[in-house]
């Protein structure tokens, strides 16, 4: 048994390739031909300057000497390897998913910013589209996709990297009776980290889906907000943001979790090793879906302050809750995000264990954290 140092973890964690172990059949992310059973060397010249080279070199003979060897070996539990799948899984995940509701999260943002105009959600989306057509749905879409992509990275991977750590620091016997703790205090530390990597996104988002005529997108919006409140200015919301999105974190994984459990326990008589992947796969979509909800509700207050912020330039929480009032702080907007939410979450969860699943990983939860060192 070969074990990793906690130090040495985080530093392959944050700096390991992409080229995961896993078994001949699978290439990850790499197409099927690039693979060979052994490292050679590229000749540039032998494919361009060769001039009796067929026109129609299929991709195995074009690129005969480009290879990559092909994995053969299962992706080892709590290895450097594994945290970087968790990784890829997790920007997958969430900025997919972020980005196909960027029309519901623009309709969203606008409601809790300008309720007088936007009223509720049929409304909101016939103003947008009378106003600024199909494509104004979309307004915002990549700093959307970049900073949830970089969030979805951290919540993920830093989230199993915690959870097995923390894990060993209790002990077997207390990281299966205090299993809970364990996953809330290992998905609040990784959303604290991921945060920082989102704000910037977040605040050029807003401003871009709330402010019409700020700017286009990310390229002309990130230097526009930078020349007018600093760098500092892109992490004006971040204590808000820590306060949407750890509570938000913490409801998903903990609940996310134990639900998962519950369901295996209880409505399915079958051992979770002995289920099908799309059983497996569907016990995750729904685990995931009822977890949404709870984060919907819990994080609504920190979401309203965030889009109250990042919107009016020089403003503090107190100006929000005296604008909003505490029972708008709390209901503005939140069955909108409810949908959202929940779908959001449920389908977070859905793919990222279809990826685990896909390098030959089992699916998250199901049973208390393991305390075991790496294999």
């Amino acid at each position: 048994m070969t074990r990793y140092p906690l130090r040495s973890q985080l530093w392959h964690f944050i700096f390991a390739g992409m080229a995961l172990p896993g078994n001949n059949t699978r290439s990850f992310l790499i197409p099927s031909f690039l693979y060979s059973s052994s490292y050679t060397s590229f000749s540039s010249a032998k494919i361009l300057d060769d001039p009796t080279a067929p026109a129609s070199l299929s991709p195995p003979t074009a690129f005969s000497n480009f290879m990559i060897q092909a994995p053969k070996e299962k992706i080892q539990m709590f290895s450097p390897a594994y945290y970087t799948a968790c990784t890829v899984g997790g920007i997958l995940s969430c900025g997919l998913t972020h980005t196909a509701l960027t029309p519901l999260d623009l309709v969203k943002c606008n409601m809790q910013i300008d309720p007088a105009k936007y009223k509720n959600i049929s409304s909101g989306f016939g103003i947008l589209f009378k106003e600024q057509g199909i494509r104004g749905f979309f307004r915002g879409w990549v700093p959307t996709l970049l900073g949830y992509s970089a969030q979805g990275a951290g919540k993920m991977g830093l989230y199993e990297f915690f959870k097995k750590n923390y894990s060993d620091l209790a002990g077997p016997e207390n990281a299966s009776k205090y299993k809970t703790l364990i996953y809330l205090a290992g998905s609040a530390s990784a959303e604290a980290i991921a945060d920082v990597a989102l704000c910037p996104f977040e605040a050029v988002k807003v401003r871009v889906q709330t402010q019409p005529g700020f700017a286009r997108g990310l390229s002309d919006g990130l230097p526009k907000l930078i020349k007018s409140e600093g760098v500092l200015g892109l992490y004006k919301g971040i204590v808000p943001l820590w306060g949407r999105q750890i509570p938000y974190t913490m409801m998903k994984f903990a609940s996310f979790e134990n639900t998962v459990e519950m369901i295996y326990k209880h409505a399915i008589p079958t051992p979770k090793e002995e289920c099908s992947s799309s059983l497996q796969l569907g016990v995750s979509f729904a685990g995931g879906y009822i977890a949404g909800i709870l984060c919907a509700i819990v994080s609504h207050p920190a979401d309203n302050l965030v889009s109250f912020l990042n919107n009016a330039q020089g403003a503090t929480v107190g100006d929000a809750v005296k604008k909003l009032g505490m029972w708008g702080l709390f209901t503005r907007g939140l069955p909108l995000r409810i949908v959202m939410i929940g779908t959001l979450t449920g389908a977070q969860w859905g793919i990222y264990d279809s990826f685990k699943v896909f390098v030959g990983l089992p699916t998250t939860g199901g049973s208390p954290p393991t305390a075991q060192s790496a294999k």
